[in-house]
């Protein structure tokens, strides 16, 4: 499997290679330095551990620290990537050439937080009408039942917090790589914040 750690830079527009203006979300791939390597003769599999942003020595317990090799900092956010193409080894750093030839990505990230919401826009409900006189505008509708067994069920949509979440968005198309830049532009919406950081891979469906 082909990934790497990136950040949510924000939106621009560029030209493809068709002369159209196209919207794309750009994400800048800090370094993503090799920590470990994980063998299939002592885990059962193959992968490599991958980190990024290094922390300051203070910030740091010495149980944290104990997992990163001498010579490399320890990294604030860790990793796991099995079966990376390619033979990388500890204190290897991988940005965003990595990703060349690769048409359609797959992105994964913390979606925005929204709160606590109501279902019309938690779950698209319809609503009532709007008229004078009507009762039912934006509620819930019933949840139970008048007779047995009196209860609300499980899993019912209702109110509730809404985003904040894990959600991975497939098969977006990798429009253009800045490899001096380490920026990747990429059509199509990626989830969660600006500077937010967000896992990339090569798409699995295409």
């Amino acid at each position: 499997m082909l990934g790497l750690m990136a950040k949510k830079v924000g939106m621009t527009q560029i030209f493809d290679d068709a002369g159209n203006l196209v919207p794309v979300t750009v994400l800048r791939v800090d370094p993503n330095t090799v920590v470990a390597r994980k063998e299939k003769e002592k885990y059962g599999y193959q992968a490599v551990v991958l980190g990024v942003d290094a922390l300051k020595a203070a910030k740091v317990s010495k149980p944290y620290a104990g997992q990163f090799p001498e010579g490399i900092a320890p990294a604030k956010t860790v990793r796991e990537v099995r079966d990376l193409a390619g033979d990388f080894k500890v204190g290897d750093t991988l940005g965003a050439a990595l990703f060349e030839g690769c048409p359609y990505v797959d992105v994964t990230g913390t979606s925005k937080g929204k709160g606590f919401q109501g279902v019309v826009k938690r779950y698209g409900f319809g609503g009532g009408r709007k008229t004078h006189g009507s009762k039912f505008h934006r509620e819930p509708g019933s949840t139970g039942q008048s007779t047995y067994p009196h209860k609300t069920f499980k899993n019912v949509k209702l109110p509730g917090r809404m985003g904040r979440e894990r959600v991975t968005v497939l098969s977006l198309r990798l429009l253009k790589i800045d490899t001096e830049k380490q920026l990747l532009m990429i059509r199509g919406a990626v989830p969660g914040i600006n500077k937010g950081l967000v896992f990339v891979r090569a798409a699995v469906k295409k």
